[in-house]
């Protein structure tokens, strides 16, 4: 319904009654059902593969299994689990590797990340085929890559260790002694994930309006203050990003010290996650095994969060981007 307004003599116009307003709000919500309906399915197909892992992970790390005929038996609910793997050595020095071997790979692959990014920027031609080339380790597989270098570390026909004898009278056995394997552990996964992190910072930089370049040098910046000032402020959503991607990929390894060094020499490279495996696949305890994983997990998203907020504060407080 509309009402007439005289806006001059001889001249009316309508205005919308108040029954034409929900028209849009009605639309809206349609269209909202419907991207719900859309979506449902696959909201419950992650929920299924996703979330239900995780609790059922949760719910079994307070729990007392026994092996039967017929499967599993849960002898009791208890917090006897936690208590093992928190007064357990193994649980200290795996989390002592795991923490330290994801800071230092992570922090190499973001200074190289970023060295990379910036050359490939500064490109003319031939960057494609650059990019292509880079990203085939990222490409391969990591029981693949992780083999590959077991082959360069082998210390019968190795190449690495065939480099190393070449200035040293006794070249190392890499593999064998703690700090060499951890190295060399490093050296792998970061010979993988630079590119990976590259192109993710190279897609930051190419949208750094080139004004901002051009201010700088009009300002007679060189060419270190106008990356630290210009281009490092701008690439900090970029870089956060990147950081995300890698420490819960890092927090996570398993694969490549699986087969590189099982774990060893001793302990040495024996990630969280390997000794969740041990727990439940070798020692048959899979309430310690479930404990191991429930309480990575949450080491990885509280790391996470202090990472975001940490980085929100400074996004607010800085005006990063803008």
């Amino acid at each position: 319904m509309t009402a007439p307004v005289r806006t001059r003599p001889g001249a009316t116009t309508t205005v919308p009654g108040p029954e034409a307003a929900p028209r849009g709000d009605g639309l809206r919500r349609r269209k909202a059902r419907t991207g719900w309906l859309f979506t449902a399915p696959t909201l419950v197909v992650v929920g299924l593969v996703t979330l239900f892992p995780v609790l059922y992970s949760v719910v079994t790390s307070f729990a007392k299994i026994r092996f039967t005929f017929g499967g599993m038996e849960v002898q009791e609910w208890t917090v006897a689990n936690y208590a093992t793997m928190f007064s357990s050595s193994a649980w200290l020095d795996s989390l002592v590797f795991t923490v330290g071997y994801t800071l230092g790979t992570v922090a190499v692959e973001i200074v190289l990340g970023i060295a990379v990014a910036v050359l490939l920027e500064r490109l003319e031609a031939g960057r494609g085929w650059i990019l292509a080339l880079l990203l085939i380790p990222w490409s391969l597989i990591t029981v693949v890559s992780a083999q590959l270098w077991a082959y360069l570390y082998d210390a019968g026909y190795g190449a690495v260790t065939w480099l190393f004898g070449l200035v040293m009278e006794a070249p190392p056995v890499i593999l064998g002694k703690p700090v060499p394997a951890v190295a060399g552990l490093a050296v792998a996964d970061i010979w993988k994930t630079t590119p990976f992190v590259a192109v993710i910072i190279l897609a930051g930089l190419v949208k750094i309006p080139q004004e901002r370049y051009e201010a700088a040098e009009m300002d007679g910046a060189s060419a270190w203050t106008t990356f630290r000032l210009v281009v490092l402020p701008a690439l900090r959503p970029v870089i956060a990003v990147a950081v995300l991607f890698r420490v819960l990929q890092a927090f996570g390894i398993f694969d490549l010290p699986f087969v590189l060094t099982q774990g060893g020499p001793g302990t040495a490279t024996q990630s969280l996650a390997i000794l969740g495996y041990k727990a439940l696949f070798q020692d048959l305890n899979v309430g310690l095994g479930a404990a191991i994983a429930t309480a990575t997990g949450a080491l990885v998203a509280i790391g996470c969060l202090l990472f975001l907020r940490a980085f929100k504060m400074q996004v607010d407080e800085g005006g990063v981007g803008r």
